[in-house]
């Protein structure tokens, strides 16, 4: 009698097993997909929503201020180059002398042939034809190593970090030379590095 009764209770056991995990491993991420999809689908809905709003002027406008903001940064990255380079060059010019101080120097012998060819000492000799071209030489170098030091510091300050690294290095050479090439012509203008020649009388 027992175990008649304990055959007709296992079934209904094994049911009630079988239909108690009603929920399987795979539900959970069949939902989370499902979501996911959903809210691809909602922000498809508003990027397409937002892009018909833009008629086709706007969006030439936005490209075409886009376009005008990259070739105002490229001419700025070239004019910052040049001007860079043109410290270096005119920091070098001032230090090696140019065209312009040689003529200035042969100009300034020139008046002072002219001022002592009636006569004149030694030392008037000296100071007008030698010393005044030597000091016009160092006034045009040092006018040249000025300008390289501003256009260098110019450079220095207006470029922002964006810029290329050697247009940093070349204008930082150009103040360099520069500041030289003022060192230089302020001490052979004032004849601190070397004085004019005596004649000992």
């Amino acid at each position: 009698m027992n175990a008649r009764i304990e055959k007709t209770a296992a079934p209904a056991g094994s049911d009630a097993a079988a239909a108690a995990p009603d929920a399987t491993p795979g539900a959970p991420a069949e939902d989370a997909r499902t979501d996911v999809q959903a809210h691809d689908d909602v922000t498809d809905d508003v990027t397409d929503e937002a892009a018909d709003e833009l008629t086709d002027e706007e969006i030439a406008a936005v490209l075409d201020a886009a376009e005008r903001e990259e070739a105002s940064r490229a001419a700025s990255g070239i004019g910052a180059g040049a001007a860079a380079v043109v410290s270096a060059a005119l920091g070098f010019a001032a230090l090696t002398g140019t065209w312009t101080g040689k003529v200035a120097a042969e100009r300034e012998a020139l008046i002072g042939q002219i001022k002592t060819s009636q006569g004149g000492s030694a030392a008037q000799q000296i100071s007008e034809i030698y010393g005044d071209a030597w000091h016009a030489t160092a006034l045009v170098n040092g006018v040249f190593a000025f300008l390289a030091v501003l256009t260098a510091v110019l450079v220095l300050a207006l470029a922002h970090p964006g810029r290329p690294v050697w247009i940093r290095a070349v204008a930082t050479a150009g103040a360099v030379l520069g500041g030289i090439g003022l060192l230089l012509s302020g001490a052979m203008y004032f004849d601190l590095l070397m004085g004019l020649p005596t004649t000992g009388s």
